[in-house]
C-alpha cells in the first residue's frame, strides 16, 4: 500500500500538544517549558494540554504553576478511568487547535522535530509519522531487549498491513483534526492507542507521510509501558484494524 498523496487544506491556525502525564514531577516543567520556547522562536501559535493521569506526586502542582507563568499550558485532569490511551483522548476532547501531535511528559522527543511536524503537515498532508529507523532518524539509549521487540513487533505489522512504515508503535506522531475526528472511536485504553491511530488514518484513506526523528530514553522517572502486558492489547489492535481494511467495505473511508 502506498501512502497518499498531499491534499489541498487551510492554512494551519493553531497547533495543539498533547501529553499524558502520570507520576512525572521530575520532568513534566522542563518538557512544557523547552517546547514552548521552541514554538514561540518560530512564531507557532500553540497550546499544550498536559492530561494528568492519576498521578500520586506533585505533577498536578507542578502543571498548575506552569500554567501561572505559561497561559498556552493547559491542565487537564483525568478524573475518570486511568490509562495511556484514555488520557491521550481526553487530550484529543479538549483541543483547540486543527493539528494535534502527541509528545511523551519525559522529553524523550526532539523539540524541533515537532516543529518539523507542523511545517510538513503545512504542506497538506493529513498525518505526519516521525521514524527513528530511517535516514536521518536515531535512538539514544534504547534499552536492548525494549529495541529488539519493537522491531520485531514493527516487521510483523509491516507484513501484516502491507504498509511501508517501520516505526508504527511510536506514540511520537501528528494528526490534523480531521484525520483525529475520522479515527474515532477509540478502542484503546492504553498504549495500544499509539498503533491504533495510525493505521486507522492510513487504513482509513487519510494522506500520510514519514519524517525522520531523534529520540533518547527518558532521564528521570520510570517507563510506564510494559512489554508484557502490552502484548495481546497489541495484537487485539492489530487484527481490529486488519479486519477493518480488509471487509468493511470502505464504510469508515475519509469522505
Amino acid at each position: 500500500m502506498k501512502p497518499p498523496s498531499p491534499v489541498s487544506h487551510e492554512p494551519l491556525k493553531l497547533f495543539s500538544i498533547v501529553i499524558p502525564a502520570r507520576d512525572e514531577e521530575g520532568c513534566i516543567a522542563a518538557t512544557v517549558e523547552h517546547l514552548h520556547v521552541e514554538l514561540r522562536l518560530k512564531a507557532i501559535p500553540h497550546e499544550i494540554l498536559v492530561v494528568d493521569d492519576g498521578s500520586t506526586d506533585s505533577t498536578w502542582a507542578i502543571l498548575q504553576e506552569l500554567h501561572s507563568r505559561i497561559p498556552e499550558c493547559k491542565p487537564v485532569q483525568n478524573n475518570g478511568e486511568h490509562g495511556f490511551g484514555r488520557a491521550i483522548t481526553l487530550g484529543f476532547d479538549h483541543i483547540a487547535g486543527d493539528a494535534v501531535v502527541i509528545v511523551m511528559a519525559d522529553e524523550s522527543e526532539d523539540c524541533r522535530d515537532v516543529i518539523r511536524y507542523w511545517e510538513t503537515l503545512g504542506e497538506g498532508w493529513d498525518a505526519v509519522f516521525g521514524s527513528r529507523f530511517i535516514r536521518g532518524g536515531r535512538v539514544i539509549d534504547y534499552p536492548p531487549l525494549k529495541l529488539r521487540v519493537n522491531r520485531m513487533a514493527n516487521l510483523f505489522l509491516r507484513i501484516l498491513f502491507n504498509i511501508p512504515l517501520n516505526d508504527f508503535t511510536n506514540a511520537f506522531k501528528a494528526y490534523r483534526r480531521t484525520a483525529i475526528e475520522g479515527c474515532r472511536p477509540f478502542l484503546s485504553p492504553h498504549y495500544n492507542l499509539t498503533l491504533e491511530l495510525p493505521l486507522k488514518t492510513i487504513i482509513r484513506g487519510y494522506s500520510w507521510t514519514v519524517i525522520p526523528i531523534s529520540w533518547r530514553n527518558r532521564r528521570a522517572g520510570e517507563s510506564k509501558l510494559k512489554i508484557k502486558e502490552m502484548g495481546s492489547r497489541y495484537l487485539f489492535i492489530a487484527l481490529y484494524c486488519w479486519l477493518e481494511k480488509y471487509f468493511s467495505r470502505g464504510d469508515y473511508q475519509a469522505k
